[in-house]
């Protein structure tokens, strides 16, 4: 086992990649255990024709920049695994990969960590844990009522429509991967049923520039999480936006996906789904023109040259809905033979046997990557700061500052005056 590493990270996707640039440049002894290859999820938990929504330019780890001739384009899956394999490979980082990480423990009486793999014990005085808050799907406990004859996955089991028996489809939630995944097996002439929910949209592109350019310049990634906490404490979920062009809930019903409501239940062997269809659709459409109104504000308020708005086809677009709502689907009538469930993630943190690291539900007590367990921190975590948390954009900032922080509870340890350990921030920005 060895003397304990400065730090171990846990997860080589994005986040645990571009903590571990920023312990290189900060010259900390670590490791980072990779349960499979490089940016796992990515590879096992996207289907085939997935893109990614964040423009090339803004797509950045920690010390690159963009150099190619396609800013405002979009990588693909295995083009952004691609992008990860190279960064690892060429800043050395230490990556140790097929090697999950099975328990975290906290030896107290050494104060340090121990991370138990299949294939030996490691020590580390502080853990980043970056295997990533949207890697276990979530679904509906009304899911177990289906009959068992339909095949249910989740969305990060879909992988193209060929592999999903013949028959109709019922994709459901309508936020980024379930508008995308019923535009996809649409693409292919399936059958397709979406079930829509109160989820916003965002235009792909507006006055000339991407939405997420837009949105970063003009600050909406920088709102603290305190200012979009629901009154229940909930997080309200990222609205559907397409990859590649607009998707909205009209275009998806104009090229003859059959919109529902709300998925609410089994009844008599039906599928049943809400009456509020309509409304779901109009706060779709509150949604884009509050983004478009704010952005329009930013740029006269900065009287920035900027091409006038033009009407998006994907957003004006008639809706062709049913005469009458559909409140219920049969599934032998209706041919009805796969329901992909694209229900929202979290994190899998089963590993984690550290006191008050967890809430009830399994996942991170953390505010800014920070947990009460000294030396536990998370990395790469929706939300967890501001709207820039979870983006691959934003792990930059995120990692400098959890390095320094945990070079400034190693240097408490030691006795280190603080303004010797901190020089490494230049270099490594």
């Amino acid at each position: 086992m060895g003397s304990p590493f400065d730090t171990a990270v846990i997860g080589a996707g994005w986040a645990g990649l571009g903590v571990s640039y920023v312990l290189t440049k900060a010259g900390l002894s670590h490791r980072v255990l990779e349960r499979g290859r490089i940016g796992e999820t990515w590879l096992t938990q996207r289907w085939d024709s997935f893109h990614l929504n964040t423009p090339k330019f803004l797509t950045l780890m920690p010390g690159d920049r963009y150099e190619g001739s396609e800013p405002e384009g979009f990588y693909t899956r295995d083009e952004f695994v691609a992008l990860l394999e190279d960064y690892a490979r060429r800043y050395r980082l230490p990556v140790v990969t097929n090697t999950p990480v099975t328990a975290l423990t906290r030896d107290g009486t050494a104060g340090v960590y121990r991370l138990i793999t299949p294939v030996g014990e490691l020590e580390a005085r502080a853990v980043v844990i970056a295997s990533g808050s949207l890697n276990c799907a979530r679904r509906p406990e009304v899911a177990r009522a289906l009959p068992p004859d339909v095949l249910q996955i989740d969305s990060s089991a879909y992988s193209n429509p060929q592999a999903l028996p013949t028959g109709a489809v019922l994709v459901v939630g309508s936020a980024q991967s379930g508008g995308q995944i019923a535009e996809d097996l649409l693409l292919a002439r399936r059958v397709v049923f979406l079930s829509t929910g109160r989820t916003g949209r965002k235009p792909r592109r507006y006055r000339g520039r991407d939405i997420v350019f837009w949105e970063r310049e003009s600050g909406v990634y920088d709102v603290p999480r305190k200012d979009f906490v629901g009154p229940d404490g909930r997080l309200a979920g990222r609205p559907l936006l397409g990859a590649l062009h607009t998707i909205s809930l009209q275009s998806l019903s104009a090229q003859g996906v059959v919109l529902l409501g709300r998925f609410t239940g089994v009844a008599n062997g039906r599928l049943t789904f809400a009456d509020d269809l309509r409304e779901n659709i109009r706060l779709g459409d509150e949604a884009a023109a509050k983004t478009k109104l704010h952005i329009d504000g930013y740029i006269t308020r900065h009287r920035l040259d900027a091409p006038p708005a033009v009407d998006d086809p994907a957003e004006t677009v008639a809706p062709r809905l049913p005469n009458s709502p559909i409140l219920s689907l049969c599934p032998s009538e209706h041919n009805l033979t796969t329901v992909i469930w694209c229900t929202g993630f979290e994190g899998n943190y089963s590993f984690v046997k550290v006191p008050g690291v967890l809430n009830a539900r399994g996942q991170p007590l953390e505010s800014e990557g920070m947990t009460i367990a000294p030396g536990i921190y998370f990395a790469g975590v929706d939300f967890s700061s501001t709207r820039k948390s979870g983006t691959i954009f934003g792990i930059a900032e995120e990692a400098h500052r959890l390095v320094d922080h945990i070079i400034a509870r190693r240097g408490d340890e030691m006795g280190t005056p603080r303004t010797d350990r901190l020089g490494y921030l230049d270099s490594a920005l």
